[in-house]
This record gives structure tokens, sequence and C-alpha cells, in this order.
């Protein structure tokens, strides 16, 4: 009787795992499909970092520009551009330039334009806890990478069930750094200029251009 009571829970525990899975796969679903129908996204966001363990805690806000798998990153100082083919990462407190080849990285790795997209490849994911925020509904989808051997620990990906908009993301690292971004902005099909996600050697005559590959 014991092991009837027991392998029943297991195929209870079993199917309620599969039914959180398929619920948050179809959120995340919604939240891809409704970002890709937008022509370019353009978003304000608050950057954390805390490592307690480190005593490391670091808060600062930035903004990106997203058309397609082009961007242009503004953080911390620096901008980072991809216009497609080659990274462009301009520090102008140091008067220089690091231009190297896009490498399609490992599917663990979330750059600004896989934000809305990364978890498509490489996660398992499961509904998390719902939290109201502001009058918000905010439901949490909690994302472990496949690869037993990643950095990244697990993944919380807050979505507003109203809008189907990404509002946070909580980061979290096998080495016990905790990387939280929170939209402050969303604004969508924005007239972008159209040299937005060109790089202009000319304007940089000042500084120095480190050619990485």
């Amino acid at each position: 009787m014991k092991k009837f009571v027991f392998i029943l829970a297991a195929i209870m525990s079993l199917n309620m795992q599969a039914q959180s899975s398929q619920k948050a796969e179809k959120l995340l679903n919604s939240v891809s499909s409704k970002v890709k129908a937008y022509d370019n996204m353009v978003i304000e966001f608050k950057y954390a970092l805390e490592n307690t363990a480190e005593n490391v805690s670091q808060e600062t806000r930035g903004d990106v520009s997203i058309h397609g798998e082009k961007y242009v990153l503004n953080l911390m100082g620096t901008t980072q551009m991809f216009d497609g083919k080659k990274i462009y990462t301009i520090i102008p407190e140091d008067e220089e330039i690091n231009i190297s080849n896009y490498v399609e990285e490992d599917n663990n790795s979330i750059t600004p334009s896989k934000m809305f997209s990364f978890y498509e490849e490489g996660y398992n994911y499961e509904m998390d806890i719902a939290q109201n925020v502001k009058g918000r509904e905010i439901q949490y989808v909690k994302l472990t990478p496949k690869d037993s051997d990643a950095e990244i620990k697990n993944i919380l990906l807050g979505i507003d069930s109203q809008t189907k908009h990404i509002y946070n993301l909580i980061q979290t690292q096998e080495n016990g750094t905790k990387v939280t971004i929170t939209v402050k902005s969303f604004k969508t099909d924005q007239p972008l200029a159209k040299n937005l996600f060109t790089f202009n050697e000319d304007r940089y005559s000042d500084y120095y251009i480190n050619r990485l590959d």
C-alpha cells in the first residue's frame, strides 16, 4: 500500500510539473509572438547587480534600441552597437573602440536583441509566483538551463499578464551573483534614424580602434 501511495504521488507530481511547463510555454509563446510583430523597440531599464558574499552591489540605468537583430545599447557609460555583422563597443572614458565579428553565442547567453526570445532554446521552464506590482499582475516563469555546466543557475522572467510584455528579468548565477533588469519604459515602432545602427569611423578620429578579429 505504501509503495502504491508513493507511486501515485510521484505520478501526480509529474503531471503537475507537465501542466506547469505547458502553461509557461504558452505564456512565453504569447510574449514572443507579440514582440516579433513590432518593427522596433526602444527600452529604458534599470540594471542592478548584487553579490552579498562578495559585498558587491551596484545599480544604474540604461537604454537600448532594437530592430531585428540589430541594436544600440547604452549602459555604464559605454555604447555597444551591433549592425548585423560586427559588434562595436565604444568607451568614451578611454577614447577606445573595440570591434569584433559577431559569433553565435551559446543558448544560455542573453544579448539585447535576444532579450525577448533567448528562452526559446536551451531552457526548461515552469510557472512560478504571481505578484501585484503597482496594480499590475506580474506572472513569473522560472527558466533553468538544460546545460548542467551553465554559469546561470536560473532566470525568473516577470511578464505583465495584461500586456504580455516583459516587466523584469532576474538572473541568478552559480557564483551567487544576481542581475536584475527592470523595464521602466517600453516603446514600439518608433521613428528611428536611418543610420542608428551604422558605425561611422570618421566620428571617432581621436579614438584608438582595436580590431579584435
